[in-house]
């Protein structure tokens, strides 16, 4: 019997060491996915995995240098498979985990984590998704969630000390982006904790399956977590950021002004366009598509037969009450038949569709003041749908010729189309189900508000105007953050340059300019996948002639899911030889 187990170690050790490449790069591309779990357990959770449901993540010291140290590990043994022994689904799937995993390592080497904030976001806003990411089926479940709430005072303190070493290192955010932003955490605390966001589990539990006495007992229990722990944790963060953290912001607003600000900058700008492109480059690119589309701008004024420049046009769209909704309701729902009158026109672009719906929704509240026009919230399980969020305050600064491509962008054809169908390709390992890379998201989502000129959803030359200034907007982002992070630009420079050329009103446009300062290089990546995209469908086009058909290309380029921009390409060249 010894001498059997003998052998069948040396066999099985025999057949580890002589695997190939696609035997060994599942089971570590599960065992790094568990480990991504067990370290951000909110994730977990909206991932249907329930062993964390009553933690929050620890971003202490020790916890942040251990996850550095096995995420190099990881990233060690990736790099000892072959890859010419793989297909090309796993070479994508290597790629990608790769590429995570050296973002997180270049994340923590930059120190990025002593600023957790941008203008519109931070870890005391992302936390308002708990109530709507946890599970509540029994009373475990609800307990699990107490727990967590319990965790919030040590959480935030983490988080605190954190930016403490930010104000020390000049690792900070600029002062003039964190202009009323501790108005966002006050929006948290409550005369009454029942008012709270948190306590929303609790307001009607006569569906859970818990009995009375419970139900009782758990609402009594969050009441006081919430009045005692939560507020004092969300008072503690507002009293540090009046008291200590924005009197000590920085006046630079420069990534350049960071510690190691340039590689910092270029670091994220590879990593959030998928190139290697220059600064220069990508300003110089800015500014010709910036010219090419002033021009298109131009030809629609001229339609119009308006008399007078296209910055009088402007200001025209942007101060007649006829282009904007006078309530809320009225501004949700033109978006939302906007939303439906797309979905009518999708089997004309698409082979496929995703299973999962969305709805259509205001920003809450508690954020909206500083937060972009629109975006898209993906379900956080299997059991919700997406959601298209649309903000509503400050109406006479949301336009309605603009309506349209925004919708097109974050719900159908963009974000809630590529998303979820990225999600619903199971056969594909999670790491490349929920990663999201913004040039290839972003470009596909700047592309579908072209998509909406082909299907007949820009009904009017105003409409047409709004598309062209949503599509000016992003090729500004290239000019303006290239232009204030490196090339020395003020703010007002780069307000005054968004102001300049496109129709976006001007509390859109200091909202943008505020997020592109506290988030560098992250709105690089939208022209600059849209541009790859519209290049990839020219060539195709090209090479097919006759046989061309647009929802085949559309399928090539999202079947594979979210990829690097140079995946992408690889792909439909491809996809023109199959053909």
């Amino acid at each position: 019997m010894k001498k059997f187990c003998g052998l069948l170690i040396l066999s099985l050790f025999s057949y580890v060491c002589s695997a190939t490449g696609s035997a060994k790069l599942q089971p570590l591309l599960d065992e790094i996915w568990q480990y991504n779990l067990s370290i951000s357990p909110i994730l977990a959770t909206s991932q249907g995995v329930h062993d964390f449901d009553n933690k929050l993540a620890d971003v202490s010291p020790d916890a942040l240098e251990k996850q550095d140290s096995q995420f190099r590990a990881f990233l060690k043994k990736l790099s000892l498979i072959d890859k010419t022994e793989l297909n090309r689904t796993e070479q994508i799937s290597l790629l990608i985990q790769q590429r995570n995993l050296q973002n997180h390592i270049d994340q923590y080497r930059f120190n990025a984590h002593y600023m957790p904030l941008t203008s519109e976001s931070s870890f005391h806003s992302s936390l308002a998704f708990l109530p709507r990411s946890s599970r509540f089926e029994t009373l475990g479940d609800y307990q699990n969630y107490l727990a967590r709430l319990e965790q919030f005072p040590s959480y935030f303190e983490q988080q605190i000390n954190w930016m403490r070493k930010g104000i020390q290192s000049g690792f900070i955010q600029p002062k003039v982006v964190l202009q009323g932003f501790e108005d966002s955490v006050k929006a948290f605390i409550h005369d009454s904790p029942e008012d709270s966001i948190f306590y929303t589990p609790f307001q009607n539990l006569q569906g859970a399956n818990v009995d009375s006495i419970q139900q009782q007992k758990l609402g009594e229990q969050a009441s006081l977590i919430i009045a005692n722990q939560i507020f004092s944790a969300y008072q503690k963060f507002y009293d540090f950021l009046i008291t200590e953290y924005i009197p000590k912001s920085k006046t630079n607003i420069a990534a350049k002004s960071l510690p190691n600000g340039s590689d910092y900058y270029q670091n994220r700008s590879d990593f959030y366009t998928t190139t290697q492109m220059s600064v220069d480059d990508i300003h110089s690119l800015g500014l010709d598509e910036v010219k090419r589309i002033r021009s298109e701008m131009q030809t629609v004024v001229d339609q119009l037969e308006y008399k007078g420049n296209i910055n009088q046009f402007i200001q025209y769209l942007r101060t007649d009450k006829k282009f904007y909704a006078q309530t809320a309701d009225e501004l949700i729902k033109q978006a939302s038949y906007i939303a439906k009158k797309m979905d009518a026109k999708l089997p004309q672009l698409f082979n496929y569709l995703p299973r999962t719906p969305y709805g259509v929704e205001p920003v809450p509240e508690n954020i909206a003041p500083k937060y972009t026009t629109g975006r898209y919230i993906s379900p956080t399980n299997d059991s919700q749908p997406g959601y298209y969020w649309v903000n509503t305050y400050a109406l006479d600064k949301r336009p309605l010729y603009a309506l349209t491509a925004l919708t097109l962008h974050e719900a159908v054809p963009g974000h809630h189309l590529q998303i979820s169908l990225s999600r619903e390709m199971t056969e594909l390992p999670e790491v490349r189900r929920y990663t999201y890379i913004s040039a290839f998201g972003e470009g596909w989502g700047l592309y579908s508000e072209f998509l909406g000129k082909e299907v007949g959803m820009y009904n009017d030359p105003y409409d047409e105007f709004g598309r062209l200034s949503y599509e000016m907007w992003r090729a500004c982002r290239l000019v303006v953050d290239t232009g204030m992070h490196i090339k020395g630009w003020s703010r007002q420079k780069a307000i005054d340059f968004m102001l300049e050329n496109t129709a976006l009103s001007e509390h859109n446009v200091k909202t943008e300019i505020d997020r592109y300062i506290s988030w560098p290089a992250q709105a690089l990546s939208y022209k600059i996948g849209e541009l790859t995209i519209k290049k990839l469908r020219k060539q195709t086009e090209v090479a097919l002639g006759e046989q061309f058909d647009l929802r085949a290309f559309h399928h090539a380029v999202l079947k594979h899911g979210s990829v690097p921009l140079s995946v992408l390409e690889a792909n439909i060249q491809q996809f023109i030889q199959q053909q």
